[in-house]
């Protein structure tokens, strides 16, 4: 029997076979049992009946061949998403039809090379960041030991100063990316008015308000990351983070606003590469690195969402992060 139903074509037909001998079987049997006629004989009452059990019988074993013949392909469905918001999610069966089967071993195969190539990324960059170390100190002390006038001295150190803070936000953020965090639900009011707290805390203007609770099945570091890398940025920028979010049946939405100077249209995809930094309000004089807005754009994409940017009419930038509901989240 396992042979039999080693492939979807071969499901199919049976089940069409089996199908339509059941109901042409059953439509005989009601047709036998009709004894007056409607109308001259033209029809009995056993041939309508007949027709409807025919009609009937086929309509409920297409639905049951149709759950039977494509459930693993909604189970590969599943794991292809799942893949896309977590390239460490658990492989997929090797199990079903034979032409399932091999989709989902050539699956499994894409995901482990995809794994490898991000662990070995991550590697080398935790590598060169880590070793650079050495060089930029190094350097460091010689600069200060050599006979120079102090204003170069100085713009020497400072540059050494910002490569060393490069060099630890590398790490940090490989260290980070390279942490293997459990999903679980997290309620984003929470952990956004811990967010904001934190930042009045420090002594800035920052402000959360819901009512409510925002469940998201997500990691809790990392979405913790995510938002007060918006925060910060806003507070850096903008002189002010004020926060707000709003809930669907498909989506959460929250948006951080601030009150700064905004940024260039043409400028609005560049911000979220790495070490990439505006020249004028956004240079290294305000202590940014560049990775503030990669690093969130990364999170929210990784939990199947995405981080928006835009100008606010009036003034000021607005970010937005959109992350897809679950069934679990809803439960």
């Amino acid at each position: 029997m396992k042979l039999l139903l080693d492939s979807i074509r071969s499901r199919t037909v049976l089940t069409l076979l089996v199908g339509l001998t059941a109901s042409h079987l059953a439509s005989t049997a009601i047709s036998s049992l009709g004894g007056w006629s409607m109308h001259g004989g033209v029809l009995s009452a056993g041939s309508i009946a007949s027709t409807l059990v025919m009609a009937a019988a086929i309509v409920v074993f297409s639905l049951w061949a149709s759950s039977w013949i494509t459930a693993p392909l909604s189970d590969f469905a599943h794991a292809a998403e799942r893949l896309g918001m977590d390239v460490n999610a658990a492989p997929l069966a090797e199990d079903g039809p034979e032409e399932v089967r091999v989709a989902a071993r050539a699956f499994n195969q894409m995901q482990t090379r995809i794994r490898s190539f991000v662990d070995d990324r991550l590697r080398m960059l935790a590598a060169i960041s880590h070793d650079l170390r050495g060089p930029i100190t190094r350097v460091r002390l010689r600069a200060e030991q050599m006979a120079i006038d102090a204003e170069t001295q100085r713009k020497i150190l400072a540059d050494l100063d910002e490569m060393a803070q490069m060099v630890d936000s590398s790490l940090a953020f490989a260290r980070d990316e390279a942490m293997d965090e459990a999903t679980q639900l997290v309620d984003l009011s929470t952990l956004l008015t811990t967010v904001s707290d934190d930042a009045v805390d420090a002594g800035h203007r920052a402000e959360f308000a819901f009512d409510g609770r925002l469940v998201f099945l997500g990691r809790p570091l990392a979405l913790k990351r995510l938002f007060a890398n918006l925060v910060d940025n806003a507070i850096r920028y903008g002189r002010c983070a004020e926060v707000r979010a709003s809930v669907d049946e498909r989506a959460l939405c929250v948006i951080i606003e601030d009150q700064g100077p905004g940024i260039p249209q043409s400028e609005m995809e560049n911000v979220f590469k790495p070490f990439f930094r505006l020249e004028r309000s956004r240079n290294k004089r305000t202590g940014g690195i560049g990775l503030g807005l990669a690093t969130a754009r990364t999170i929210a994409r990784a939990h199947g969402g995405d981080v928006v940017i835009e100008n606010r009419p009036d003034a000021g930038l607005r970010a937005t992060v959109t992350l897809p509901r679950r069934a679990q989240e809803e439960a």
